[in-house]
């Protein structure tokens, strides 16, 4: 089934339009008739080519129409006009022309390779060079792993060494407060032996602390 179209009138189917009506008056035919013939070659429906004969190409061959109807008649023209240019030939000649140029591409995109040999070499140059960027990231991520790895080793000695620094620290700090504390102890005896004669003196306990005994 052939599709109708619906699309714009170009130049050249006006030609054809009035190429044909003309020929039919000149033969004695109906416009009716015309437009139907060119509704075949044009693949548009009759009313159409009459839609457009009447709406815009008509009012171009006034004086070709008189001239047409005259010949119908037996008469002489007192005026020839020159015939418009057959518009099919012109367009049989357009799409040959286009069917060449078509057909002259293909053979050209036949006669070259899809794929050249270069682009192929260049192809797996590329794809090797990935490659081996690729196993090159790959060594040098599991380095850095190691590298992460020993790095989190000594972080986690460092902690347990400064634990133990902070250990040290206080017990070092209480050990500094009693001894604070037992010089403050010695240093009140002593005000007070003073204070009291020398009819004591002071000694050192077992427990590190100062005991005030009789001489």
């Amino acid at each position: 089934m052939t599709t109708l179209r619906q699309d714009a009138w170009t130049q050249d189917e006006d030609l054809l339009l009035a190429e044909v009506v003309l020929r039919h008056i000149r033969d004695g035919s109906t416009q009716l008739a015309a437009f139907e013939e060119v509704g075949k070659k044009l693949s548009r429906t009759a009313a159409a080519c009459g839609f457009r004969w009447n709406s815009a190409v008509r009012k171009q061959y006034k004086s070709a129409i008189e001239i047409a109807k005259k010949q119908r008649k037996g008469e002489k023209a007192e005026k020839v006009l020159e015939p418009p240019k057959p518009a099919l030939e012109t367009m049989e000649k357009k799409s040959k022309s286009k069917e060449e140029k078509v057909d002259q591409t293909e053979l050209q995109n036949q006669s070259k390779p899809l794929v050249s040999f270069d682009s192929i070499i260049e192809f797996l140059s590329s794809v090797e060079t990935t490659v081996k960027n690729t196993e090159n990231l790959s060594e040098e991520n599991e380095v850095l792993k190691n590298e992460i790895s020993e790095l989190q080793k000594e972080k986690n000695e460092l902690l347990v060494k400064v634990e133990k620094l902070a250990e040290n620290y206080h017990l070092i700090e209480e050990d500094y407060k009693a001894l604070i504390e037992i010089m403050e102890r010695a240093r009140k005896m002593i005000v007070l032996q003073e204070e009291e004669g020398s009819r004591f003196k002071f000694q050192m306990d077992k427990n590190g602390n100062l005991e005030r005994v009789k001489k």
